[in-house]
């Protein structure tokens, strides 16, 4: 093992726990939960969208009522919205809630096959109430999606209510210890006061009172996305323990005629696939404690209805949401691919870890719908440069003079790393307005113009979560509050993420002559040179996450490197191996060695 100088202390560590109110807490409680064997509980998202929900969305009535009960698990709930016909477009959601002023009551109803909730995590066996959104209406008027609270099983004997159907989806990709359901509804009557009413309201004649403002939703987006930001670092970054730690263990090809066999961390090309998803693994994080951290700090700015921040980071927690989860899955195949064969196995950890971050390149936002959310923020505000408006905090860089060229040199500087980013992500934001533009003054109508111009505009968000990582990633470096030997090194890999990046997508740096093809070389010989600075302490680089051998759930990361012996006990302990002759020998080998002491087998050869 290498000497550790990153040690916990000094590691980008647990988010800020002070002052974040009960939605926090229990998000935390959340996000951090156990990742023993990387099997999501069932109780997932009780903890991390039920209470947070009725917490956010309840008057302070309905969070007397139900908290409590759902914090002793008397009430074991989840959020049911994904339907078996729409996903990400919420306003498509079919599922009816009809107000009926004569009795009080909401009717919640499922009017297709379509309509069913299909998906939701928790909900197949698990939970005995969920929070539905469905389509409001009231006075013969539709009023858009809405929240509510439903029991779906008896709080005595957990059977299935009337009015309800609900069960299991079946086997999926992961997630094996979750059981996601479905669930339909056939005129389901519930009381008026299990509207979530905190923000809108249905009065007992009908009566609808609509939001002071209907963004006030997305500080829990924010929130959610966050999570999944920080899920998709800590996947990477688990699977970067593994594939490290065995790379500093395993031996392969002797370097020379009778030589030993080196460390297959020691080959270049190992370093080229491994150290870039190291740095993104950092990156990351510190990306996903940005969107949280910055959320707590706004967060009482919402709750008076000052939502002067919320569509920046909205936008970015969206982009960022995909960005990552793009990422980290990627970069796990990766990791798999640079453990060999052992990699294939289970006992590497590495095929839980995928299935488990894999999802979130889907679920709480399809990516591409996600980074087009982004696009759109993007787009106005380019919108409001051209016009000459300031633009708010991290997006100023949008409608930057274009003319300028990359103050890159052989040193790479972090500054000259940030500038090309900006560089880039402008230049393309502006190349997706135009389009848009040119399409629009060609006769096409504005959603026509969108969809013409929505590979651009993706793009050009892509460009724009990446150019924040790369910044948050210097901007962290930068403030002084880690040891001289720890920026040291991390400055080396902070290096590494943003010049693995230019190179990597090296035409959209190039493409307005922003790069000489000097420069390209300089950072073609910065990458190599910053492999040999990594190497010395890549195994602590990757200690320093402090993941223990329990929660990695892997022989071949194991801290002690004790790696074969692992995979040779792992093997012993497979249920085949503890009989010597197993069952199908009789059942179907033996009768294909010896087809004349079966009849059956005979019958069988004759075919």
């Amino acid at each position: 093992m290498q000497t550790n100088i990153l040690s916990a202390k000094n590691h980008p560590g647990p988010y800020r726990i002070s002052n974040c109110g009960l939605l926090s807490f229990y998000f935390i409680l959340f996000l951090f939960r156990p990742a023993m064997s990387h099997e999501n509980s069932p109780l997932d998202l009780h903890y991390g969208m039920f209470i947070p929900t009725i917490d956010k969305q309840g008057t302070s009535e309905q969070k007397q009522n139900w908290l409590h009960l759902s914090e002793s698990l008397k009430i074991v709930g989840t959020y049911a919205q994904t339907e078996l016909g729409h996903g990400t477009f919420i306003r498509g959601l079919e599922t009816t809630a009809t107000y009926d002023p004569k009795t009080k009551e909401f009717i919640l109803d499922s009017p297709t096959l379509t309509s069913k909730k299909y998906w939701p995590g928790c909900l197949g066996k698990t939970s005995n109430h969920c929070v539905v959104m469905a389509q409001l209406y009231t006075q013969g008027k539709s009023h858009g999606p809405h929240m509510f609270m439903v029991q779906i099983r008896s709080m005595e004997d957990h059977s299935v209510l009337p009015g309800i159907e609900v069960g299991v989806i079946g086997n999926k990709f992961g997630y094996g210890t979750n059981d996601n359901g479905f669930l339909s509804f056939d005129k389901l009557r519930i009381p008026r006061e299990n509207m979530l009413m905190r923000y809108s309201q249905v009065h007992e004649d009908g009566t609808y009172v609509k939001p002071q403002n209907a963004k006030l939703a997305y500080g829990s987006m924010v929130l959610i996305r966050s999570s999944i930001v920080s899920d998709a670092a800590r996947g990477l970054a688990q699977a970067c323990v593994i594939s490290i730690r065995y790379s500093a263990v395993r031996r392969q090809t002797e370097a020379y005629p009778g030589g030993e066999e080196p460390q297959i961390l020691d080959y270049q090309t190992q370093q080229y696939r491994l150290f870039p998803l190291l740095a993104s693994a950092y990156s990351l994080q510190l990306a996903g404690k940005y969107v949280f951290n910055t959320y707590l700090e706004v967060n009482d700015q919402i709750e008076k209805g000052n939502l002067e921040s919320m569509p920046e980071l909205h936008a970015l927690s969206a982009g960022l949401k995909a960005f990552s989860t793009y990422e980290a899955s990627a970069g796990i195949e990766v990791c798999r691919i640079c453990c060999g064969g052992h990699g294939y196995s289970q006992a590497s950890g590495l095929p839980k870890i995928y299935v488990d971050v894999v999802p979130g390149c889907t679920y709480e936002g399809e990516n591409t719908v996600m980074m087009l959310q982004t696009a759109r923020y993007l787009m106005k505000c380019y919108s409001r440069a051209k016009q000459g408006q300031k633009l708010p905090g991290f997006v100023q860089y949008i409608g930057q003079n274009l003319n300028k060229k990359s103050c890159m040199s052989e040193e790479v500087a972090l500054g000259c790393l940030v500038m090309a980013y900006e560089h880039r992500a402008a230049r393309l934001v502006e190349a997706a307005a135009m389009r848009m533009q040119s399409l629009i003054q060609g006769g096409k109508k504005q959603h026509e113009a969108w969809n013409g111009s929505s590979v651009q505009l993706f793009w050009a968000a892509k460009a724009h979560c990446h150019l924040f990582c790369v910044k948050n990633f210097v901007d962290a470096i930068q403030a002084k509050s880690l040891s001289s030997k720890t920026v040291t090194v991390m400055k080396s890999v902070c290096q590494l993420y943003g010049v693995h990046g230019i190179l990597e997508n090296l035409g959209e740096f190039m493409q307005d002559g922003f790069f000489s093809g000097e420069q390209v070389g300089y950072l073609q010989r910065k990458m190599l040179a910053l492999f040999e600075n990594i190497r010395p302490n890549a195994v602590a680089l990757v200690d320093a996450f402090d993941y223990p051998d329990m929660v990695l759930g892997s022989c071949l990361g194991r801290y002690d490197g004790q790696v074969y012996q692992a995979l040779y006990d792992y093997a012993k302990s497979a249920p085949m191996n503890q009989t010597e002759i197993h069952s199908t020998y009789y059942k179907h080998l033996k009768p294909l060695i010896n087809p004349e002491t079966t009849s059956d087998a005979m019958q069988f050869a004759k075919l």
